[in-house]
């Protein structure tokens, strides 16, 4: 193929029409093309991508590069920061020579900016705290983190109902336990038996001994107020989208947290 029929395939393919963001430009025998320019439709960022390379590749830019060009477009982006490194984008950057060598390799000019950004933390210690109630995450999600089986799911969802009617708030793990402790003993089980039906302690005990197992991880920081709102995450600042860093690098080694946030984030995000 010759360098005119590659820059032609290049642009054919990488020219949307409507509002794209720009990663780059292709590459012909191992040299940058400046004129084989790749963008991407604003109309499709929100499907899914995967981005793969070997350490050093530059898999971390790649992904700075996205969420910067699509803040320049007016889109708030939200970013897991696993090891820490991508929050650099919020201040500018200073010139180099091999930054303004790759800039004239694609033929754009070179201006150091800082983007709009927030930094978030489960901890709260690199950032300002992600949490949410008891009552948000719901019984269908934290029956999945429990890995309850049917019988005792159903009984986390009498709880939360119970809860509901008697407008009482689960703020934490501690008050889901007073309560479904409530419910399966004493007077507490006198109360639901006919509505509700029966709590066996046997039952109630598997999920206690469950919740505390979950307590262990560090889940329980994730829970309490003031809750996250959700809005936060569209915010907007001289036009520009706002980048929501949440920084989970102080709980790599506990991936329950991160995975139990991450599926209450994304079931809010999919509710709202």
């Amino acid at each position: 193929m010759s360098r005119e029929k590659f820059i032609e395939s290049i642009t054919r393919s990488y020219s949307p029409s409507g509002a794209s963001i720009y990663l780059g430009a292709g590459i012909f025998q191992a040299e940058i093309v400046a004129e084989a320019k790749v963008n991407l439709p604003l109309r499709m960022m929100n499907r899914h991508g995967l981005v793969t390379g070997a350490t050093g590749s530059g898999k971390t830019r790649t992904l700075q590069l996205l969420a910067e060009q699509l803040s320049a477009a007016g889109v708030p982006v939200f970013m897991p920061d696993m090891k820490g490194d991508i929050s650099g984008m919020a201040k500018e950057g200073v010139a180099n020579d091999k930054i303004q060598e790759r800039a004239k390799a694609l033929g754009i000019p070179y201006q150091p900016s800082g983007f709009p950004v927030e930094l978030y933390s489960l901890s709260g210690k690199l950032g300002a705290q992600m949490r949410a109630t008891v009552t948000e995450f719901g019984p269908v999600l934290l029956s999945k983190v429990l890995e309850l089986n049917e019988v005792q799911s159903g009984v986390l969802m009498v709880v939360f109902k119970y809860a509901d009617d008697k407008d009482l708030p689960i703020v934490d793990l501690n008050d889901l336990k007073k309560v479904l402790t409530y419910l399966s003993e004493g007077e507490g089980a006198k109360e639901i038996k006919d509505s509700y039906g029966k709590i066996s302690p046997a039952t109630s005990g598997t999920i206690l001994r469950k919740m505390v197992a979950l307590e262990q991880q560090g889940v329980s920081q994730l829970f309490g107020e003031k809750s996250f709102d959700i809005d936060d995450l569209f915010e907007k600042v001289d036009g520009r989208g706002v980048i929501s860093l949440l920084n989970v690098s102080d709980v790599q080694s506990q991936p329950a947290i991160f995975s139990t946030f991450m599926l209450s984030l994304l079931a809010e995000i999919y509710q709202s």
